[in-house]
């Protein structure tokens, strides 16, 4: 237990919350502490009855059973890794700009969940993270399943891919990736490569919470550096190879099994 502890510790800040969370919800829902039909995200209940709380449960629950436990493990690790390695490379030092992209991820995902009537919001979440990661790494050598190596920024869409492949659901992948994009595209790519306005910016009562752990000004100054292509075993491996025996972040609603 005490390896537990020390490899817990050792995960970032922001991700380990998150990832603690993305286990304890799942496991209150399913040791029936707290019924899961309160956990989920229900238009009705949440606009109606004011269970605010909706939007953070369904973003951190989900049904784990016999035909979904090996889909929520791949997507547990999809978030420590992804998580940890933004929170780690291109966001360190700067917890509050790491926090503000998972604000307007997670808000766009609610949003569009209310619109969809969709109830679990985990994948989407972690799948726009992972675009995030993806595209601020694009040009890393990531492996896949069978051996396949390919730059890190189509990542994303090969996973979406292989999912629909081997018939499962899509909807979350392509909502985390369109919504990654989303992001990346006005904080990134519109600004800085394109030269047009800034739409995003991290609010600056986040930087009084969460001050810059390192010199220079707030937020970022300069687009996300172009490293030369490198082999990064295992970057979209640990998901990959496990993933040829499951269909990856397909749609689930309450009561799958």
């Amino acid at each position: 237990m005490s390896d537990i502890g020390d490899w817990f510790k050792t995960i970032p800040f922001i991700t380990r919350y998150w990832f603690a969370g993305s286990i304890a919800v799942p496991l209150i829902g399913k040791l029936g502490l707290i019924s899961p039909m309160y956990l989920v995200l229900w238009p009705e209940n949440f606009f109606h009855k004011f269970q605010v709380w909706r939007p953070i449960t369904s973003t951190l629950y989900f049904p784990v059973g016999p035909g979904t436990g090996f889909l929520y493990l791949v997507n547990l690790y999809f978030l420590y890794q992804y998580s940890t390695r933004l929170e780690t490379g291109a966001f360190d030092g700067r917890p509050a700009d790491f926090v503000f992209m998972l604000l307007f991820n997670w808000i766009c995902i609610v949003i569009t969940g209310l619109m969809m009537d969709m109830q679990l919001l985990m994948i989407p979440l972690i799948m726009s993270v992972l675009y995030v990661w993806a595209q601020l790494n694009r040009e890393t050598i990531v492996s896949f399943w069978f051996g396949t190596r390919f730059k890190a920024c189509y990542l994303p869409w090969v996973i979406l891919g292989f999912n629909y492949i081997i018939g499962g659901s899509v909807v979350n992948e392509l909502i985390g990736n369109l919504v990654g994009h989303l992001y990346f595209f006005l904080m990134f790519k519109y600004p800085m490569d394109l030269g047009g306005r800034s739409f995003l910016s991290t609010p600056d009562f986040l930087y009084r919470f969460l001050p810059n752990r390192r010199g220079g000004v707030s937020g970022f100054g300069a687009p996300p550096s172009r490293r030369p292509a490198a082999p990064e075993a295992g970057a979209g491996g640990g998901g990959g190879g496990m993933g040829g025996r499951h269909a990856w972040g397909a749609g689930f609603r309450l009561g799958d099994d």
